[in-house]
């Protein structure tokens, strides 16, 4: 059985460039250090027109800031910053004006959150609730429901990762 910290501290070492035993404590992970080394034998990558690198602010003037889906709050906006939201691995900007609630909702995807800027109390079902400032970190596992506060007088916003094309579905109970 492989076990999750020994996996990530083998592919951190792996990626780091060090080389030399797997942790003690898991012996089955010589795979992932091949793998590595496989890719990295394949040399760096050349630019794509299909995948290119992007670097932009929250608040960039030529950012384009469209309609969030129904049942999110009003004044609610999406940026895509990278990817198809149609398509797995798409990253968002996402903007709840201050004040507003995201009602109890799930998605396929898990999802992975920085926030940007506000204050945003997050819950996912069964955690405690969670306040959020500016570079905090969240994760939300696929398909667990979730809801959200924006607790902030100006509007937060979210940087979200997709690992799957981007859905939202709402959640009628408990969160």
């Amino acid at each position: 059985m492989i076990r999750t910290a020994g996996l990530a501290a083998a592919l951190m070492l792996t990626a780091c460039g060090q080389r030399g035993a797997a942790p003690a404590d898991n012996a089955a992970v010589t795979e992932a250090p091949a793998a590595a080394d496989k890719a990295a034998a394949a040399g760096p990558a050349e630019p794509s027109a299909s995948d290119r690198p992007v670097a932009i602010a929250a608040a960039a003037a030529d950012l384009k800031w469209g309609g969030c889906p129904p049942g999110m709050p009003e004044g609610c906006q999406i940026a895509v910053l990278h990817g198809d939201p149609a398509k797995p691995d798409a990253d968002i900007f996402l903007k709840v004006p201050g004040g507003a609630a995201i009602p109890p909702h799930w998605h396929t995807a898990s999802e992975r959150i920085m926030l940007v800027s506000g204050q945003l109390e997050v819950q996912y079902k069964g955690s405690a609730p969670a306040t959020l400032t500016p570079g905090s970190y969240a994760y939300g596992p696929a398909r667990l429901p979730h809801r959200g506060d924006c607790r902030s007088a100006t509007p937060c916003i979210l940087f979200i990762a997709f690992d799957l094309p981007v859905d939202r579905h709402d959640y009628a109970g408990t969160i």
